[in-house]
C-alpha cells in the first residue's frame, strides 16, 4: 500500500502546516485529528490537506494514530478558521483549537436566570411592537438586525419566534448567550418549544460531552444550538440565523489567543452562508450603535415591559457632601420598602471589605508582590487579597516604609456594605452574591432561590446582580457607588458605567408601577451617569459617538493592540521597542504608532507588560504591515507577545 502524504495543523504558535506521512490501515479524511511526533512531543493536530506528493528534501514522520473516523470540520469550516487565523495573526491550528471541541473554554461565569417573560408553551401573544420586529425580520432573508429594547420588554420571544420560523423552513439556528445567561431555565424553556433537536455548548460539558453534542449538530439532529461565544462555530447545516443575545456583553471577545469577537465570527459566517442575524441588548455597544446609524444594521425597537411594569422612578444622589456609604435617601428607601412587603437589591462593582490599604505619613499603599494593583481587604477572612493573580497577606498595623502608626483602608466593597446594613437594619434579612461569597458550588443557587421565596430581605452583589435576574417582588434598586469604572485609563469606560447601571437599574419594578432606583455618585454630572438616570439613550450614544468621533477611537478608526510581557522588565521594554522601530520602517503613513509604554496595569502575575497601540483608518494596510513585522520578529523565548484586534480594554 502506498504511504499517503497529510498535511496537518498543530495547536502552536507556528504559523505553517506540517507533512506526515500515513501508512496505516484506513482512510485519513481531512478535518479529522491525529497524533504524530512533533520535536520531543506527540500532539494531537488536525488535518487540513492530502497533498498528492511530499515536499522535496524531507524525510516525513509518520502519523501514529488517527482519532476519529469521521472528519470534525467541513471546507466551509476550514476557511472560517483560515479567516480566522489571517485576521487575528495566530496560526490556523491555533484558530482550530478554538473552534472545534477539546479547544479551550470560555470563561466560567455562573449562571443566574431568565431575564425576559418567556412563554414556555410558545403561546405568548406577541404585542404589536413584537410583531412589527418580527415582520420586519421576515421581509429580508440574510439581512442584519438589531432588536433594540428596554429590559423586560420580550426581546427573546422575538428571537424564538424568528427561530421557529427558521426551523420551519429546514434551516439551523445558533442563538448565542453571554455565559452568565446560559441557565437550565433558559434551556429548558428552548428545548420546551422546539421539538427539532437542540444541543447545547457551554464552559460546563466535558470533553466528551462537547464531542457528543458536536457529532449531534454535525448530523443534523440538532438544529438549534444554544451556547456561549465559541458556540458561533458549531458545525450546523444550512445555517438560516445567528441569534446574539446581550451584544454588549464583553464576554463575546476572547481574552486569549485568537481574539476573536462573537459578532464578527457571526457577520462573517452570515455572509458567507446568506443566513440572517438577529442582535439584541437594551445597551448596545458603540460600534452597534454606530452600524445602525450607518444602516448596515436595521434598527428594531421595543419601548414597554412585558409583564406590566413600567419604567422605575431613578433619583440621583450627590454624595460629595454625605457622611458614609449609604445616604439618608437610600436609607430609607430600603426602610420604606420593607415596609410594603418588597425587596432591595444594592449594587457595588467591589469586593472585599475595604479597597485598599495605606499610610497616611509617608504615602505608602500596599500593593501585589505579583502585580501592579493594590490589595484588598477581606475582613471575613482577615487577608489582604490581589483579585487579579490571588496573593494574599495579612495586614499590617505600620507602615511598612516609614513605621508610622497612622495607617488606615480607603474605599469599601461589598463586605462592608453588608456590615453596614446589617448594623441599620438588624431585622431584615441581608445576602451577598459575588464571587467570593459564591465560590463554593450551589451557594449561588441557594442564595437567589431564597432572595425569590422572599426569605431574603436585600441582595447585595457585584455584576452579579446586574444581569438575568428578573425578581416580582423587588421594586428597590440601589446602586451604592456609580463612579467605580469612571476613572479607569480606557476609552470605553463612559460607555461601561452607562452600560452598568441602566442594566442594573432594570432590576427594579419589573412587574409593577412602582420601581425605584438610587444612584450614590461624586460625579453626578458626567455624560454616562446623568444619561442613564434621565433615560436620554439616544442622547448617551449620540455624545459619545461625537467624542470618540472627535478624538479619534473606534468606532471613527480601528485599533491595534500589541503587548509584550515576560518576567524581566529590560528585557519587555526592549523587545517592545524593537518592534516599534520595526513598525515604522514600514509605515508609510498608514497609521498612528502611539507608545511603547507600560500598560496601565503594568505587572500581573509577575509578568511585566509593555504595549504598542496602532490607529488608523486603513484597515487593510495596516494589518498588512503589522503582520508583515510580526510573521518576522524573534522574541526571546522567555518574551511573550499578543496581538489584539479592535480591543475592548486598554488595560
Amino acid at each position: 500500500m502506498e504511504d499517503k502524504i497529510v498535511e496537518v495543523a498543530f495547536n502552536t504558535p507556528v504559523n505553517q502546516s506540517f507533512s506526515y506521512k500515513w501508512t496505516g490501515d484506513g482512510e485519513v479524511k481531512i478535518g479529522c485529528r491525529i497524533t504524530a511526533p512533533f520535536g520531543r512531543r506527540k500532539l494531537t493536530g488536525w488535518v487540513i490537506g492530502l497533498p498528492e506528493a511530499a515536499p522535496s528534501g524531507f524525510e516525513l514522520k509518520e502519523i501514529e494514530k488517527v482519532v476519529d473516523g469521521e472528519p470534525l470540520f467541513d471546507e466551509d469550516l476550514l476557511e472560517l478558521a483560515r479567516w480566522l487565523a489571517s485576521l487575528s495573526l495566530c496560526s490556523l491550528g491555533e484558530a482550530l483549537a478554538v473552534m472545534l471541541p477539546g479547544g479551550r473554554q470560555e470563561r466560567d461565569i455562573p449562571a443566574l436566570g431568565l431575564d425576559d417573560p418567556v412563554d414556555a408553551s410558545g403561546d405568548m401573544r406577541l404585542s404589536e411592537e413584537q410583531t412589527v420586529a418580527l415582520e420586519e425580520i421576515r421581509k429580508e432573508k440574510g439581512g442584519f438586525y438589531y432588536l433594540y429594547g428596554i429590559t423586560g420588554s420580550g426581546k427573546t420571544e422575538v428571537f424564538l419566534q424568528a427561530a421557529r420560523e427558521a426551523i420551519d423552513r429546514g434551516e439551523s439556528v445558533i442563538y448565542l448567550v453571554p455565559e452568565i445567561s446560559l441557565t437550565h431555565q433558559l434551556v429548558d424553556v428552548i428545548r420546551g418549544r422546539f421539538d427539532c433537536g437542540s444541543a447545547v455548548l457551554h464552559s460546563h460539558l466535558t470533553p466528551s460531552q462537547k464531542l457528543k453534542e458536536w457529532r449531534r449538530i454535525q448530523s443534523g439532529e440538532a438544529l438549534l444550538v444554544i451556547g456561549a461565544r465559541s458556540a458561533v462555530f458549531a458545525p450546523v447545516k444550512n445555517p438560516g440565523l445567528i441569534i446574539i443575545d446581550e451584544e454588549h456583553e464583553n464576554s463575546y471577545k476572547s481574552g486569549s489567543t485568537p481574539r476573536y469577537h462573537g459578532r464578527q465570527v457571526a457577520m462573517k459566517r452570515c455572509r458567507t452562508s446568506g443566513a440572517s442575524l438577529i442582535m439584541g441588548s437594551a445597551t448596545p455597544s458603540v460600534e452597534a450603535w454606530h452600524l445602525m446609524e450607518k444602516k448596515v444594521i436595521k434598527k428594531l425597537t421595543l419601548t414597554k415591559r412585558l409583564a406590566g411594569g413600567g419604567l422605575p422612578e431613578i433619583t440621583v444622589i450627590d454624595m460629595k457632601d454625605k457622611k458614609g456609604v449609604l445616604s439618608p435617601e437610600l436609607i430609607g428607601a430600603i426602610r420604606e420598602t420593607h415596609n410594603r412587603g418588597k425587596q432591595t437589591i444594592l449594587f457595588l462593582n467591589r469586593r472585599g471589605f475595604s479597597y485598599f490599604f495605606h499610610c497616611r505619613s509617608c504615602g505608602y499603599e500596599m500593593k501585589c508582590r505579583n502585580c501592579s494593583v493594590s490589595l484588598t481587604y477581606h475582613k471575613n477572612s482577615d487577608f489582604m487579597v490581589c483579585h487579579y493573580c490571588g496573593y494574599k497577606v495579612r495586614p499590617v498595623h505600620t507602615c511598612p516604609e516609614c513605621s508610622s502608626l497612622d495607617v488606615g483602608y480607603s474605599g469599601f466593597g461589598t463586605e462592608q456594605i453588608e456590615e453596614e446594613v446589617q448594623r441599620l437594619f438588624p431585622d431584615l434579612t441581608v445576602s451577598r452574591l459575588d464571587t467570593d461569597s459564591a465560590s463554593k458550588k450551589g451557594v449561588m443557587q441557594e442564595t437567589l432561590k431564597a432572595f425569590r421565596k422572599g426569605e431574603s430581605h436585600i441582595l447585595l452583589g457585584t455584576q452579579m446582580v446586574a444581569k438575568g435576574l428578573n425578581f416580582p417582588d423587588v421594586s428597590l434598586v440601589g446602586i451604592v457607588l456609580a463612579d467605580t469604572g469612571l476613572n479607569l485609563p480606557d476609552f470605553r469606560a463612559s460607555e461601561r458605567t452607562f452600560s452598568l447601571i441602566t442594566q442594573v437599574a432594570g432590576r427594579a419594578g419589573r412587574f409593577s408601577d412602582d420601581g425605584k432606583v438610587y444612584i450614590q455618585t461624586f460625579k453626578p454630572g458626567t455624560d454616562a451617569v446623568r444619561n442613564a438616570a434621565e433615560g436620554n439613550i439616544d442622547e448617551f450614544y449620540s455624545r459619545e459617538l461625537e467624542l470618540r468621533h472627535m478624538l479619534d477611537f473606534p468606532p471613527f478608526c480601528r485599533l491595534f493592540r500589541i503587548v509584550f510581557r515576560g518576567k524581566n522588565p529590560g528585557e519587555v521594554k526592549e523587545a517592545a521597542f524593537s518592534f516599534s522601530r520595526e513598525l515604522m520602517k514600514v509605515n508609510s503613513g498608514t497609521f498612528e504608532l502611539l507608545g511603547p509604554s507600560e500598560c496601565p496595569l503594568s505587572i500581573i502575575s509577575g509578568n511585566h507588560r509593555f504595549q504598542i497601540l496602532l490607529r488608523s483608518g486603513d484597515f487593510s494596510g495596516t494589518h498588512a504591515r503589522l503582520e508583515k513585522v510580526y510573521r518576522n520578529s524573534r522574541f526571546p523565548s522567555r518574551i511573550y507577545c499578543e496581538i489584539d484586534i479592535d480591543p475592548l480594554s486598554l488595560l
